[in-house]
């Protein structure tokens, strides 16, 4: 069988973190097992769905890197479809059509409050023949079982059981002829031949009443895994008081995706104690089995750290890029080709230790910022009249330096040595001169990337 998954978002909203992970895990299951991975929009609730919003949800899996196979399905165009697979479950028995009123129903559920019996609408119409049925408008609903259990296997929950005095003839169809979205999920996980349906654990109880509708139309079921919800470190669901909660804000505070993929795949999916891991070892080593049944912990210091070994392992130009998607997101000026060739040659000693984009451009600043550099207040500090006479001294001997770390460690450790300091006492009016900043890459390796020239011009404007 070949493996279909899904991930059906609705555009009433941005793209959740946690939507995100749940498009990962069908994004991995699918990649893993050479299957097919396909999007669905469920546009269903036209009050509130908006095409801004779906932007915003096909701009985010771009951005994770989750491609997904062929063009992203509509539900609400499909509901001619939904339709014609609920009057094949009227035609077979399987559901009804109810005439009962608002009013009916409301006095229905008062009743029962005031009896302490079960809320839940059990309509008069439910075995009423075709022929004594009203001219009147109507909805559809399906016939549920009223005693007995079903258990569904899950994936990642095992053996699940439920009453089935607690599930309601539920309404396929409304008496405008539109179909539910329960029906409408069915469907489509039907026809685009989802073999495995990997959601939040929210849904579960939906499984029950899904469920009905396969056994209803004797469709093959696909294999169900609800996961988890993800949780702030306070142990309860993860809302905007804990932070960033979609994807897009993620973005713009500039963390790699290669990092978020890898921390959102980790949140609540485990394979031994492997916390750092490829795109190609998470396809390979994903699996449903590796989830666990208890909600994951959001940790931002954890995912900081997954980010910066990402950063650190990125390919350079890769990761320039990706630089550059972030400056436009956030609307930043984007780098000029100069600045743009800078970052490229600098990158070796900046990835180390930085786990986001605004802590590699801060890193960066000694390639970014044009001449003369402005020193901020600690790097104007180090720029005292005696430092800047040892820069002065320090200045026509690197012009005739060879270019090299060796000889320029040799020719700044000569001087320092002359003034009876530590080469580490040098390194602060250095930073200065060239950065503008109090901490910086290693003196020479600025010296290595803005070459013999630049150099000199920054410490003899620095000593002047």
């Amino acid at each position: 069988m070949s493996v279909v998954t899904r991930f059906a978002p609705s555009p009433t909203g941005a793209l959740h973190i946690g939507g995100a992970r749940t498009a990962l895990f069908n994004w991995l299951y699918a990649r893993g097992h050479g299957g097919t991975f396909l999007l669905r929009i469920e546009d269903t609730d036209r009050a509130r769905s908006t095409e801004e919003n779906k932007q915003a949800i096909l701009d985010g899996l771009r951005w994770l890197g989750l491609d997904w196979d062929g063009e992203p399905t509509s539900q609400a165009a499909r509901a001619d479809r939904h339709a014609e697979v609920a009057h094949q479950m009227l035609a077979s028995g399987h559901a009804y059509k109810c005439y009962s009123t608002q009013d009916e129903i409301e006095a229905f559920r008062e009743q029962a409050r005031a009896t302490k019996a079960s809320t839940l609408f059990q309509s008069p119409w439910r075995d009423v023949p075709d022929a004594e049925h009203p001219d009147l408008p109507y909805v559809v609903r399906l016939k549920a079982p009223r005693t007995g259990t079903t258990t569904l296997h899950d994936a990642v929950q095992g053996d699940v059981t439920w009453s089935n005095d607690q599930l309601d003839d539920m309404i396929l169809l409304r008496s405008d002829g539109s179909p539910v979205y329960m029906l409408a999920v069915v469907v489509d996980d039907h026809d685009m031949g989802v073999t495995h349906v990997i959601r939040g654990d929210d849904h579960l109880a939906n499984a029950f009443r899904q469920n009905l509708i396969y056994e209803a139309m004797d469709w093959a079921k696909p294999v169900l895994a609800h996961i988890p919800l993800i949780y702030g470190p306070d142990g309860k669901k993860l809302s905007k008081r804990h932070g960033a909660t979609g994807a897009a804000e993620y973005q713009a505070l500039g963390y790699p995706a290669a990092g978020m993929r890898n921390y959102l795949a980790r949140l609540g999916w485990s394979h031994g104690d492997d916390e750092f891991f490829t795109d190609e070892q998470a396809k390979a080593w994903f699996d449903l089995d590796g989830i666990g049944k208890s909600p994951a912990r959001f940790d931002f210091k954890k995912l900081e750290h997954i980010c910066g070994q990402h950063i650190a392992a990125a390919d350079d130009a890769a990761l320039l890029r990706e630089l550059q998607d972030y400056l436009a997101v956030t609307g930043a000026e984007p780098l000029t080709d100069t600045q743009a060739d800078g970052m490229l040659r600098a990158m070796y000693c900046l990835k180390e230790r930085a786990k986001t984009f605004p802590e590699l451009l801060e890193k960066a600043h000694f390639v970014l910022t044009p001449r003369p550099v402005v020193p901020d207040e600690k790097a104007a500090a180090q720029l005292t009249d005696v430092s800047r006479g040892i820069l002065r001294e320090l200045t026509p001997q690197l012009q005739n330096a060879s270019w090299n770390r060796d000889t320029l460690e040799g020719v700044v450790a000569s001087v320092a040595e002359a003034h009876d300091m530590k080469l580490g006492k040098l390194a602060g009016p250095l930073r200065a001169a060239l950065a503008g900043r109090a901490v910086s890459p290693s003196v020479f390796d600025m010296m290595l990337v803005l070459g013999q020239t630049e150099t000199i011009a920054r410490l003899q404007d620095a000593s002047a």
